[in-house]
């Protein structure tokens, strides 16, 4: 039998960015074990039963299966949630649209929205950060809103709620202090959408149109008429799109605009406040 040190210095995943995080998380996956385990008994053998589904994993990553869906699991903020093929894979990015909205209103009762909410990554973060929030994540798909709700209810998270909806199209007359959204943002021709990860992501949730910026335009439309006079909207973006995305909110009437960087530097989220409700033509 095999070690799992030599099981960790033997296999190779080439076109990686993170080899040994990704081979570590594999080899855990096949022996029911934390990467803790691994560091702490690397002389532990391996049996056959266990090497056969390293094997299978390890190829599967190789042939450019993303890890997240290889585990069916993917941490986001303090959380692990369960992911699927239908629905993106929450990013570490992403979690500056949670540091922000956390910020941005106090901890006191209020109604948040989470749009495009796919795995729930975003809502049930804020949920579990704000138990006086009420927080609602909708999605178009419906096994998206099915997959969010087995991660609320897994987690336990009683004031978050998944709901069916094409962006707005449900939510008539309801009003949020705080909307958020991670949608699609990449433009149809972006050679990425064929590299990594991304050929393994489902393009309804990726890609926006020639430029990437239609479902932001729609939501920056649409937004002001669902949030309370002084709420705030907060979007993820790509890394070239903040300067358009913050010209979009200002042309809608928003105040505070701004942009924020992410761990790379990136201007990755815009945010705006919506002081006044008027009357929209």
């Amino acid at each position: 039998m095999v070690t799992i040190e030599a099981l960790l210095n033997h296999a190779e995943l080439p076109d990686s960015p993170t080899p040994r995080l990704d081979l570590e998380l594999l080899l855990g996956h096949a022996l029911g074990k934390s990467r803790s385990y691994l560091h702490t008994w690397p002389e532990r053998e391996v049996d056959a039963a266990q090497g056969a589904r390293f094997a299978a994993a390890l190829a599967r990553r190789q042939a450019g299966e993303p890890v997240a869906h290889i585990l069916g699991r993917q941490g986001f903020w303090s959380l692990e949630l369960d992911v699927a093929a239908h629905t993106l894979i929450p990013r570490p990015d992403t979690e500056l649209l949670v540091e922000s909205g956390l910020q941005l209103i106090p901890a006191t009762p209020a109604a948040v929205l989470d749009l495009g909410t796919g795995t729930g990554a975003i809502a049930l973060a804020l949920a579990s950060e704000r138990p006086a929030w009420q927080v609602s994540g909708v999605d178009r798909i419906p096994q998206a809103v099915a997959l969010a709700e087995r991660n609320r209810a897994r987690l336990g998270l009683v004031n978050a709620v998944f709901v069916e909806s094409h962006w707005f199209s449900a939510l008539a007359g309801r009003r949020y202090r705080l909307i958020v959204s991670n949608p699609p943002y990449i433009a149809a021709d972006d050679q990425h959408l064929r590299e990594g990860d991304l050929r393994f992501e489902p393009s309804s949730a990726l890609v926006a149109g020639v430029d990437g910026l239609d479902d932001i335009r729609l939501i920056i439309e649409q937004a002001p008429d669902y949030l309370e006079a002084g709420g705030w909207l907060l979007l993820e973006h790509g890394f070239d799109q903040a300067a358009a995305v913050r010209g979009l909110l200002a042309a809608r009437g928003f105040s505070a605009v701004e942009s924020r960087r992410d761990l790379g530097g990136h201007e990755r989220i815009s945010l705006g406040r919506f002081l006044q409700q008027q009357p929209h033509e």
